[in-house]
């Protein structure tokens, strides 16, 4: 092979494999090296190089020239195996340096093929793969099929590359809408926060540095045109596009659209906002399964409850009769701890003594006592309402048959708590029943409407009626 052969496939090898010229030329002359060092059995003295110019190998042992061509078939299969080697590991890190740098990047492939529940995508050169984890739920891929996501990772084993994909990460949607809305694209709008759960349900809060853009109508276009390529692509998953605030109190109802809220309360040293809607909203702001307030607390940062007027005062009430119990508390110390946001033994838990001595205004050592009290009410607390649950749940258990009985009313974490009392308290109550937690009329399905007789109507029979009379 002359100079001018070899340079051509340094540069064939450099634009199919995308590895670095010099990468190249240090192999062959690394496989050269090993030919040499094995065909004289020593490896002193002993350089080769390659003019990057002319492409001519120049071996030396010593002061004397080598010619790499004398150096046999055993010394030339050594150096082709060094060589194919020290090219793979080149393309190897080519391929982790290129994909490693779009990590998080949307990418469109082709379904290759299928292993088990697996798809195995083709992208260019490499092949990625998409594990069922990180599929929508619902959708199946089909061979052959055009398909788009993140990379989620990447990742060298041994001599390849592990190339991993998402069409379930938050970012897939994030990366959607840059590519279909021009003003992301262009920073004119920012998407601010963005929470996820695939296949189901996202929230996406936008804000917008033109104030003659309007950043949610720009995101859903005309008629819904531009949100509408989106949800196709993510198998229609639900997309609610919120307008980002740095006020808490407005981002927070944003948020939890489509419900509308009355009150928003909020708690920093717990990093969590007390939001009170009206009974007909309380499912709306909950969501199905808790879907809606779970997206808005990941959307916001914040820990949200969703309560009524009714459940926030009897909440009060308890925590009040719950913190009364604590050896050597006093009202003004009780008060202040419900200002702060504390509902619960469990809330005190999460103190510090060093900061509960600060809020409280007592010793570390009194704080560490009350904390340790409060783990153990805590405990108290949590068997009696599982024992009140188990109990509920037995007696739902003789209700009649569903063609006889009504289904129950949502019962709010308030009311089934609200029987609930701290140990050592001086009164007793009974154990709440079915009907004392969704009501009295839980057992009872609203009947069909009796038909009433004519008696019933006027107070006497009605007159026989008359035969009909022959016609004029």
């Amino acid at each position: 092979m002359n100079g001018a052969d070899l340079l051509r496939i340094v540069e064939l090898m450099h634009r199919e494999k995308n590895i670095p010229k010099e990468v190249i030329f240090e192999g062959i002359e690394a496989a050269v090296q090993v030919a040499t060092e094995r065909h004289y059995g020593d490896e002193e003295d002993i350089v080769v190089t390659i003019d990057r110019n002319s492409g001519e190998i120049k071996a030396q042992k010593g002061g004397t020239v080598i010619d790499p061509a004398l150096l046999g078939r055993i010394a030339a299969q050594s150096a082709k195996q060094a060589m194919i080697q020290k090219i793979r590991e080149a393309e190897c890190n080519a391929v982790f340096d290129e994909y490693a740098a779009m990590k998080g990047d949307l990418v469109t492939g082709t379904v290759q093929r299928l292993d088990g529940e697996t798809a195995i995508v083709a992208l260019g050169r490499s092949e990625a793969i998409l594990p069922r984890s990180e599929q929508i739920p619902g959708e199946k891929p089909s061979v052959g099929e055009r398909i788009k996501a993140v990379i989620l990772e990447v990742r060298k084993t041994g001599h390849r590359v592990k190339i991993i994909l998402s069409r379930t990460h938050p970012d897939f949607v994030r990366r959607l809408f840059e590519q279909e809305i021009p003003e992301i694209a262009d920073r004119t709008i920012e998407i601010k926060a963005l929470a996820r759960e695939a296949g189901y349900r996202t929230k996406i809060a936008v804000s917008s540095i033109d104030l003659k853009v309007d950043c949610v109508g720009a995101c859903v276009g005309v008629r819904g045109s531009r949100i509408k390529n989106i949800v196709d692509e993510l198998g229609g998953e639900r997309i609610d596009i919120v307008r980002w605030n740095d006020s808490l109190q407005v981002m927070i109802p944003n948020a939890l659209q489509p419900a509308t809220i009355e009150e928003v309360f909020l708690y920093p040293r717990l990093g969590r906002a007390i939001v009170l809607v009206r009974e007909d909203q309380l499912s709306l702001a909950i969501g199905k399964r808790g879907q809606n307030v779970r997206l808005a607390s990941k959307l916001v940062g914040w820990d949200i409850e969703i309560m009524t007027h009714e459940e926030l005062t009897e909440g009060i009430e308890r925590a009040q009769g719950w913190f009364l119990q604590i050896p050597g508390i006093t009202d003004e110390q009780v008060e202040t701890f419900i200002e702060e946001g504390f509902l619960s033994y469990d809330d005190l838990t999460f103190l510090h003594p060093a900061q509960m001595a600060e809020l409280a205004g007592i010793s570390e050592e009194q704080a560490e006592e009350w904390i340790a009290f409060c783990e153990q009410a805590a405990e108290q607390v949590e068997e009696e309402s599982r024992h009140q649950t188990e109990e509920i749940q037995a007696g739902a258990k003789t209700e009649p048959p569903a063609d006889q009985a009504a289904t129950p009313a949502r019962p709010s974490v308030a009311a089934a708590m609200a029987a609930l009392r701290p140990s050592g308290s001086a009164e007793s109550e009974p154990r709440p029943t079915v009907e004392s937690v969704f009501g009295p009329d839980a057992r009872v399905r609203p009947q069909e409407p009796t038909r009433l007789s004519a008696a019933q109507v006027f107070g006497e029979e009605p007159p026989p009626p008359k035969p009909d009379e022959p016609r004029d």
